[in-house]
């Protein structure tokens, strides 16, 4: 029974490896979107954002982001009480141009 624990642990972490890798993966992506759309001068940089939009969500924990390249809007998340918050923001201008949660 004590070496079932630790099997069936392992086992779980093994399971669940492709979809952290995945979740890495788009995450790289997400990150390399956005700094080419930077450095070609079509998108704010991430940091940018980050300083226009962070200090207006009160009480909320930032989590990280998405980018969308074909539209140039990134989704910025953040945590609440327990609700998740999206927070959409044109990388073009900066402006807020959605909001998702409370």
């Amino acid at each position: 029974m004590t070496m079932f624990f630790p099997l069936a642990t392992l086992v779980a972490m093994m399971a669940a490896a492709p979809v952290l890798a995945a979740e890495s993966d788009q995450r790289r992506g997400d990150q390399m979107s956005a700094f080419e759309a930077r450095r070609q001068g079509r998108a704010l940089s991430l940091r940018e954002i980050e300083a226009r939009v962070v200090p207006t969500m009160k009480g909320a924990q930032y989590i990280g982001f998405d980018y969308d390249s074909g539209s140039a809007i990134y989704t910025l998340k953040f945590l609440r009480d327990g609700n998740v918050i999206w927070v959409d923001v044109d990388g073009r201008s900066g402006q807020i141009v959605g909001r998702t949660g409370r």
